[in-house]
């Protein structure tokens, strides 16, 4: 499990509604070439790390505006699960929190997983983040929506 956290100077309706913007993941993110929002709830990610390429499918579990979004993959070649939570720390300042787990596959992944290279990762795309933000007026854009769990169709009980 990782988790990592980091204050951003920035109000916290615009860092909430900035992490929203999905799309605009790989700006910050390293290794991350692509993310395609397909619906509110689900995004399609192309990343490249270590040169392998990797595609997966997410699903937001739950989502409450300036408080929380939750994740898994629903799909593709990597297995994780994470929540990032928002808390206005003053009018001008949030903190933003990110807890992850990731399933490695195979050995290269396991060995830097051992070595702490996705801990550096995260801690590196928060700090990118950070800049991002803080380097603009406004977020790109946000939504607002809430998204609960049990409400995602894969998490709804089988029809008999």
């Amino acid at each position: 499990m990782v988790h990592e956290t980091i204050e951003v100077t920035a109000p916290l309706r615009e860092v909430y509604d900035q992490w929203t913007q999905f799309e605009e993941f790989p700006r910050f993110m390293d290794g991350v070439e692509e993310v395609r929002q397909l619906d509110d709830r689900h995004c399609h990610w192309r990343t490249k790390v270590a040169g392998v390429t990797r595609e997966f499918d997410t699903e937001i579990v739950d989502q409450l505006p300036d408080e929380r979004i939750s994740w898994r993959t629903v799909g593709g070649d990597v297995r994780q699960k994470g929540v990032v939570t928002f808390e206005r720390v003053d009018d001008a300042h949030t903190r933003v929190s990110l807890a992850m787990d990731v399933e490695p596959q195979g050995m290269v992944d396991k060995a830097g997983t051992a070595m702490g290279v996705l801990d550096s990762r995260v801690e590196g795309d928060l700090n990118r983040f950070k800049e991002f933000i803080e380097d603009r007026d406004r977020a790109t854009g946000g939504w607002r929506g809430r998204l609960k769990p049990g409400d995602s169709p894969s998490e709804s009980p089988p029809a008999t």
